[in-house]
């Protein structure tokens, strides 16, 4: 082994209840340290317990502010590995600048790319994440990357409420970018599937164009990887019921980023009920929406990190 015994858990301010939960559910506490902004921005890390030759897992989403959040990581990093960490796993529950993940138009940057190689280069051995937007982004990194999904979780979520192979429900993919995920979510449900054809005209705007499939008088679970402004998300239930003639529509998604107008869309949509999983902390400081609940990782992720400082095999995770 590359480390120690020891493990700490460290964590930056974008979501410190997640890093909590994981926290207590490894059997440790959060190890002492404090993140903080020098009056002109700038990013302070302050460690208090020493790290030498210890198993240190860093959670940090790299959500709003995403730069903020993603320098504090980089700068934990660089702390951690000048104090001679034994090993250092970047837990990204959340991965920003994921979007970016190719050139769409001539002179476009591939920033995934350069914050792979951030990362890598502030001292991370190894990356733990949930649902990369783009799942070819762990070949971004030369460093070990474990994509986590939290279809696992939803679907457990509704197999629970709705029950398995119920013929009442459809699953539909938002766009046909997102049908191997849906696909593989359906199965796990054992329920059929359906795709919303759209046209993107510009960023953040949508047209609904078609429905591949059969919702009429079916319960509709929409699945995303992520809802940002929810523009596409609540073009597709409003579709859904209008052109479909579906009955109720549920909605999901591994990352709830709920960027300006999302919350208002969605609580004037026709979705009934959306859940997210907790990568990403709601939104401070504005109105908390009744049909916007959420799913703890805590579990998955706890698991995942006991499995990696034991050295063990994380593939049953996947499954």
């Amino acid at each position: 082994m590359s480390h120690g015994n020891d493990i700490k858990i460290f964590t930056g301010n974008a979501n410190i209840p997640l890093a909590e939960g994981i926290a207590k559910r490894l059997g440790v506490k959060l190890a002492e340290a404090e993140v903080k902004a020098f009056a002109d921005g700038e990013v302070s890390v302050s460690i208090f317990e020493t790290v030498r030759g210890a198993d240190v897992f860093i959670i940090q989403s790299t959500c709003k502010p995403v730069n903020d959040s993603l320098m504090e990581l980089l700068v934990m990093m660089d702390a951690c590995k000048r104090a001679s960490a034994g090993r250092i796993t970047a837990v990204i529950p959340y991965f920003g600048y994921a979007r970016q993940d190719r050139k769409a138009k001539a002179r476009d940057p591939i920033s995934a790319k350069l914050v792979a190689n951030l990362i890598t280069s502030a001292g991370a051995d190894r990356v733990l994440t949930m649902d990369l937007h783009a799942a070819q982004i762990q070949g971004f990194f030369d460093i070990p990357v474990d994509n986590m999904l939290a279809g696992r979780l939803l679907a457990d979520h509704y197999i629970e409420v709705f029950g398995k192979d119920n013929p009442d429900f459809v699953v539909v993919s938002p766009d046909v970018g997102s049908v191997a995920r849906a696909r593989s979510f359906a199965q796990r449900l054992g329920y059929k599937l359906a795709i919303v054809d759209k046209r993107r005209e510009k960023a953040n705007k949508s047209e609904v164009m078609n429905i591949i499939g059969n919702v009429k008088g079916k319960n509709v679970i929409l699945f995303d990887d992520m809802v940002d402004t929810a523009g596409s998300l609540c073009g597709a239930a409003k579709a859904l019921k209008q052109k479909g003639g579906a009955n109720d529509i549920y909605a999901c998604a591994s990352h709830g980023v709920l960027s300006g107008p999302a919350i208002r869309r969605i609580d004037r949509s026709e979705i009934k009920i959306l859940r997210l999983v907790d990568t990403i902390p709601y939104p401070a400081g504005v109105r908390v929406s009744e049909k916007i609940q959420y799913i703890s990782s805590d579990e998955l992720f706890s698991e995942a990190i006991h499995r990696i400082h034991d050295e063990v095999s994380i593939s049953t995770l996947f499954r």
